[in-house]
């Protein structure tokens, strides 16, 4: 049971959180819960705490939208928190659509799509800063939040907390893509929210720390992550994961037998 605990416990951790909020905001809309209330997007904690998504915001300000003080408040107390977190947390323990690809690279996996077919990735993960600016772009010229209108992320709410079809077809869509077309494809390759939540996790406190003289290589976290470029350290010298790509997922830390990777702070300054 110890065992399991240790190598499953982030995991863990991550699906009750994710489900968690999905069910605050199903009970909220259904029961009438006042605990959380509204959506990823922009909701209110116990009806007085703003929290707001500075992307979806973003997109909001390039179409010319007024945004209101309680918005703005709460891009700011989603923005420190993420500064201190880690942007891309978001995606590996708040996103909805992560149970999905998460799902999918672990069946990837198992089945041995990759190795089976000489795999070699076809696009590159600076796509999603590609699809970031287009949105921004997109959103200035039409009057409207570009991704928010087409958001997946957005349609598997719906259809978790109102039953809507589109929400279970986009997470079918997802799921088949990362599958069989693209290994990490949605969230690793294409989705600007993903995408933005790098840039602001790039100066994040938080960060997985590498103790090169505990490893053995055995590579179990480079297999398991799901932006395995963000390891570029191992076997090499121990350093802090930098990248704001990263997820801080912890399925790194989980899998390595040597206690080689573990959370730490980040140095601010450097000596």
């Amino acid at each position: 049971m110890m065992t399991l605990w240790k190598n499953y416990r982030y995991l863990l951790l991550r699906r009750i959180t994710q489900i968690g909020l999905m069910f605050l905001y199903f009970g909220a809309n259904v029961w009438g819960w006042n605990i959380l209330v509204g959506n990823l997007s922009s909701s209110k904690i116990f009806g007085l705490i703003p929290m707001s998504d500075p992307y979806a915001t973003l997109q909001m300000f390039f179409a010319g939208a007024v945004l209101s003080a309680d918005l703005l408040l709460g891009v700011a107390i989603a923005t420190l928190f993420y500064l201190v977190v880690g942007g891309r947390a978001f995606c590996s323990w708040v996103c909805p659509i992560n149970l999905i690809t998460d799902t999918a690279g672990y069946v990837r996996r198992k089945v041995g799509i990759d190795r089976s077919q000489g795999f070699r990735q076809p696009a590159s993960r600076q796509l999603r800063y590609w699809v970031l600016a287009m949105s921004l772009v997109i959103s200035t010229l039409m009057g409207v939040a570009a991704f928010e209108f087409i958001s997946p992320v957005s349609m598997v709410y719906r259809g978790i907390a109102f039953g809507l079809g589109f929400g279970w077809a986009a997470m079918l869509v997802i799921f088949l893509f990362d599958l069989f077309v693209l290994k990490d494809g949605w969230c690793g390759h294409v989705c600007p929210l993903g995408g933005f939540y790098s840039l602001l996790g790039s100066f994040s406190l938080l960060r997985v720390l590498y103790n090169q003289e505990k490893c053995t290589l055995c590579m179990k976290c480079k297999t398991v992550c799901p932006e395995h470029q963000v390891l570029h350290m191992i076997g090499k010298e121990s350093l802090s994961v930098t990248s704001g790509e990263c997820t801080n997922c912890a399925r790194c830390i989980e899998v390595c037998e040597d206690d080689a990777l573990g959370f730490s702070i980040r140095k601010l300054v450097k000596r």
